[in-house]
């Protein structure tokens, strides 16, 4: 074998690197658990035994669990809906109240389910994924509940005036479902209905229509896709002008076949391109954001279009190069976007007259914007802002703007400064990033930094209130960064599409650029730099130490993509594909492999002390990503942390107590190595 080997290797030929930790995929083996729980126990003992972690805990506990948070408002029917945990129900109660009762300082909630009793009396670890509800009474819902946080769930009717569950209603066993309503007694599903049923990604990818007291298994099809989509889904757009429904075709994570159907059955496919992200519909018009020019629109705009004159576009806002679109909501008479101009957060509501009419709302600048809950059926329309420094604020907007509520100040903030400087990538991009810091910082690199990225997705960074970070990490003299790096959304499509598939790299050039800004202004130095990330962002500080090993000091490596050569074969790994390409390609593949953390660790070099943090429930980012790469950093010589939560869904956490002790592993971890 080694003479094949050889062989291979002068020639010229790729040797693939043989895989000796595959058996930590296997996600619930006795010996991959015995693995986690030996690693697990070895974190805890050293991390809980710090004398910081019992104050870091108690910091975080008040703060996650304090009563006094703003419950946050989800409008439907003419009720508040609110879902919320505190030490008294960590798993949570789903409750309502009338807007007028949700804005007094202490509101009488109606509560319509507590998860914690359901869970004790059913003898289940559920946890709350999500209820859709029947438009416009909102009396009827079909919940979504999760074993220990995984995506996948169980999905039962549930009849909201008498607080019960629908005797032989519809329900659903475990799976990744999609539902949406029709009507009462109508349902579309997407579901594992057997073999061949389901995508490579694991989405369901046939929708079918689903009577009463039918089988769903017997349910006709409305629609099938191919096996390499990512999903298919239906749904209905309920507004007071009349109700639309659509069926979606996801073919990649950013290209969707988007059809209208008629009430025959019939499919008309809509007139945007496939890579344009759909609005829904607001007055008889078709509304979509673009990810490419359209009909001389510029990518990045959003557009309408009427449902009977296809050919008669409109733009209804045009960001300029440094703002997007990040959210468009419905209300019954006027849309509200969000939009971010430089990184900065600001609303805009939308009238139909004779053409689109923009009226920018009033609130503060400086942080970030947006809606928080809109309903079609309703005026009344909920806003928040809040900044780093700011703690947040609700607003509810109609004629006037004025504040409902105002979350209390977590930690102060009297003597901290916020400022947004650029770092350049080595293509000459400039790449913006907010620093936290003292008012009174001494620029001479002993300052302990946290620098935070994401990267992918269009996905945008934005400034967020640091409740905990405040307290534990800002008002002890720690510096917080936050990068604004290619993938993100933060300057639109052009912003994302700059680091996919073989430009992936710019990303991590990005984040390094702007670690070694830090160094330059000496904010820091490698010596009190560490790094953050979770998911792709576990991806993108991976890459950042496994390429830059001597620029960081502490990494906190949260529910990551590690192995990217068989990302596509984990879990939900084949819809990303359109994100990082495919590694079956021998072109892509040799691109990946540059960058991939789990094929450039090496034995010899010396890398940060690294903390792995995952779920073994995690079922979108498989937990081996991460076990295969703290196992493989072990045999090599390298001393690494690892703590996976036996359950806790892709946030590593089910509740806010799990939330809690992993906040405070992670802070502890980042004084003992930046501080200490």
């Amino acid at each position: 074998m080694r003479r094949f080997a050889l062989l291979l290797w002068l020639c010229g030929c790729v040797v693939p690197e043989r895989d000796m930790y595959l058996w930590l995929e296997e996600i619930e083996s006795e010996k991959a658990l015995e693995w986690v729980r030996a690693h697990n126990e070895k974190s805890l003992e050293l991390l809980t035994a710090d004398p910081q972690y019992a104050e870091i805990e108690a910091q975080a506990r008040a703060i996650l669990l304090a009563k006094d948070r703003i419950p946050a408002p989800d409008l439907r029917g003419g009720w508040v809906v609110n879902f919320w945990q505190d030490a008294d129900h960590p798993r949570g109660l789903w409750r309502r109240a009338r807007p007028a009762e949700y804005e007094k300082p202490e509101p009488a909630w109606e509560t319509m389910l507590d998860l914690d009793a359901l869970a004790r009396d059913e003898g289940e670890n559920w946890v709350w994924k999500g209820a859709t509800t029947l438009p416009p009474d909102h009396d009827r819902a079909m919940l979504f509940l999760s074993r220990g946080g995984k995506d996948a769930t169980v999905v039962r009717e549930f009849d909201v005036p008498s607080r019960s569950f629908v005797a032989g209603g519809f329900a659903l066993p475990e799976a990744k479902s999609r539902v949406s309503w029709l009507d009462r007694d109508t349902l579309f599903v997407g579901t594992d209905f057997g073999p061949g049923t389901l995508t490579k990604s694991g989405y369901p990818r046939q929708v079918r229509l689903w009577k009463r007291g039918t089988p769903h298994l017997d349910a006709p099809l409305v629609f099938e896709g191919a096996e390499e989509d990512v999903s298919v889904s239906a749904f209905t757009s309920f507004r007071p002008e009349g109700s639309f429904t659509f069926v979606a075709r996801a073919k990649t994570f950013f290209e969707a076949d988007m059809f209208l159907r008629a009430e025959d059955g019939q499919l008309r496919k809509l007139p945007f391109p496939d890579d344009a992200s759909f609005e829904g519909i607001f007055q008889g018009h078709l509304l979509a954001t673009l990810r490419s020019e359209w009909r001389g629109f510029p990518a990045g705009a959003l557009v309408s279009v009427p449902v009977d004159r296809p050919d008669a576009a409109e733009a209804v806002y045009r960001p300029d190069e440094r703002s997007s679109v990040t959210r468009v909501s419905t209300a019954r008479q006027h849309l509200v976007l969000n939009v971010l101009s430089n990184v900065q957060g600001r609303v805009v509501k939308v009238r139909r007259t004779q053409g689109w009419e923009l009226e920018p709302v009033a609130l503060p600048d400086g942080g970030s914007a947006g809606v928080v809950s809109a309903d079609p059926f309703d005026d009344r329309v909920y806003v928040g802002y809040e900044s780093f420094l700011v703690p947040y604020t609700l607003y509810a907007i109609g004629r006037d703007v004025r504040p409902v509520r105002r979350l209390p100040e977590r930690f102060d903030a009297r003597r901290l400064a916020v400022d947004q400087f650029e770092a350049q990538s080595p293509d000459g991009t400039r790449v913006p990033y907010f620093v936290i810091r003292r008012d009174d910082l001494a620029f001479d690199g002993s300052n302990p930094t946290l620098l935070y990225g994401y990267g992918g997705f269009e996905i945008s960074m934005t400034p967020a209130y640091m409740a905990v970070a405040g307290k534990a990490w800002l008002e002890k003299g720690g510096v917080f960064a936050l990068a604004n790096i290619r993938g993100g959304g933060e300057f639109g499509p052009k912003w994302h599409r700059a680091a996919l598939k073989e430009n992936r790299q710019r990303a991590y050039d990005d984040f390094i650029s702007v670690a070694e800004d830090l160094v330059r202004r000496r904010v820091t130095s490698p010596r009190r730099l560490g790094i953050m990330g979770g998911s792709n962002g576990g991806l993108l500080v991976g890459a950042a130490f496994t390429q830059r090993p001597y620029l960081f000091h502490a990494v906190v490596c949260q529910v990551p993509l590690l192995d990217m050569l068989r990302y596509h074969k984990l879990l939900a790994g084949h819809s990303w594909m359109a994100e990082y390409g495919d590694p079956e390609d021998p072109e892509m593949a040799e691109v990946i492999r540059r960058y991939s953390p789990y094929q450039n660790v090496r034995p010899r070099t010396e890398y940060p002390h690294v903390f792995f943090v995952t779920s073994t429930k995690d079922d979108r980012v498989h937990p081996g990503h991460a076990r295969k790469m703290a196992a493989k950093m072990e045999a090599q010589g390298h001393d690494i942390l690892y703590y996976e939560n036996i359950e806790g869904g892709h946030s590593a956490a089910a509740n806010l107590e799990q939330r809690v002790k992993r906040t405070a592993l992670e802070y502890t971890y980042l004084f003992r190595q930046l501080v200490d």
